[in-house]
């Protein structure tokens, strides 16, 4: 049997881009559909709704569609919409923090300035670049030329540091959803969210064990040859051996988790400030459950940066009975979400603009001085 050829990375991108495009158009144009038949029964219009065309329809759902929305953003009010750019900047602060933790186990005791640098490159790459790891990446790259002799271990603390957040999100999330039982009851979307959920957090548990104890050679040792004879097999090899470290200090593990379930609740927090900011009638202990599911959700690598995926979720669970949260509200509020994340990855493009032109003129200094 032939080779089998990979999938060409464009066609995987396209695919998400048309994934994307198909869920944004579906939610937004059901919640449009909506607000322009609300508008067209209540101003008592002829003919009736139903007698319109669809081109009519249509016509008039973009017409009060888009002016509905926009107006439910603009009522935010401007302090607790601060509050929450503020928590979404404390989320990217606490994963500095678990990252430093993560690069100390291999004596990589990298700056909070230069660390906070390459995360906030990492999360501008998060939000405009196309697949679920761009970010992850550039923080790969710029961690390995912060070294010249632990390059394959400066890469490992990247797999670590999401390995382990990964995981401390799914927990947080089992907790929340058994401490919210009659909320997963309420609708079979919540039962269904939960069952992936759960199989999530059982494959990451065993990604993060395997990864921690060196990989699957104990028990396989034929699969340590078979990973030397891959492209960089020695890399990677060196790359699976980093890993054993972690597992083996007990009290890096303990605080990495601990700093993961903070930047957890965090999360909640960000999503709630922005709650109180459209005086939207929404529980803490229902949205301690909602705003994780949403996010291990968002993670699957379905379309870019999840979007798309999260408008649809915060609408639907939003919407049950027993939350109660109208449709164009609901949009309204994960679209501010958005809003905070894009404000902190304009940021990180700003930065990443200085970094690209710093190293360049870097390069030039080091190539002047070889030549003199």
């Amino acid at each position: 049997m032939g080779n089998v050829k990979p999938v060409p990375s464009w066609l995987k991108n396209l695919v998400q881009v048309a994934v994307c495009g198909a869920l944004l158009a579906w939610i937004f144009q059901s919640i449009f559909w909506k607000e322009g038949q609300d508008a067209w029964e209540r101003d008592q219009r002829t003919p009736a709704w139903k007698q319109l065309t669809m081109l009519q329809r249509l016509e008039v759902s973009w017409e009060h569609g888009p002016r509905e929305v926009w107006r439910n953003m603009s009522r935010v009010r401007p302090g607790p919409f601060a509050v929450s750019l503020a928590l979404m900047g404390a989320t990217i602060l606490l994963g500095i923090v678990r990252w430093r933790q993560v690069l100390r186990v291999h004596g990589l005791d990298l700056s909070f300035g230069r660390a906070a640098e390459i995360s906030l490159v990492a999360h501008f790459f998060n939000s405009f670049l196309l697949g679920a790891a761009g970010g992850d990446l550039m923080k790969a790259y710029y961690a390995a030329r912060e070294t010249h002799h632990k390059k394959a271990e400066a890469v490992g603390t990247v797999f670590v540091d999401r390995i382990i957040g990964l995981f401390a999100l799914l927990v947080f999330t089992m907790v929340a959803m058994a401490a919210n039982l009659p909320l997963l009851d309420a609708d079979p979307l919540f039962l269904k969210l939960a069952g992936v959920i759960a199989a999530m957090f059982a494959g990451c548990a065993a990604v993060l064990f395997l990864a921690l104890r060196g990989g699957v050679s104990k028990g396989l040792p034929q699969a340590r040859e078979w990973l030397r004879r891959l492209p960089k097999g020695d890399f990677l090899e060196r790359l699976r051996d980093s890993l054993k470290p972690f597992g083996r200090d007990r009290l890096f593990l303990a605080k990495s988790f601990s700093v993961s379930l903070l930047l957890c609740g965090v999360c909640v927090l960000h999503v709630q400030s922005l709650v109180w900011g459209l005086g939207l009638d929404l529980s803490l202990r229902h949205l301690f459950a909602i705003v994780p599911m949403i996010t291990c959700m968002v993670v699957l690598p379905l379309t870019p940066s999840g979007l798309g995926v999260r408008e649809n979720l915060f609408v639907w669970m939003l919407a049950v009975p027993l939350i109660g949260v109208e449709h164009t509200a609901a949009l309204s509020l994960s679209l501010l979400c958005t809003a905070g994340s894009l404000f902190w990855s304009l940021i990180g493009g700003v930065v990443y603009a200085g970094l690209r032109r710093k190293h360049h003129l870097d390069e030039i200094a080091r190539a002047d001085a070889a030549t003199d």
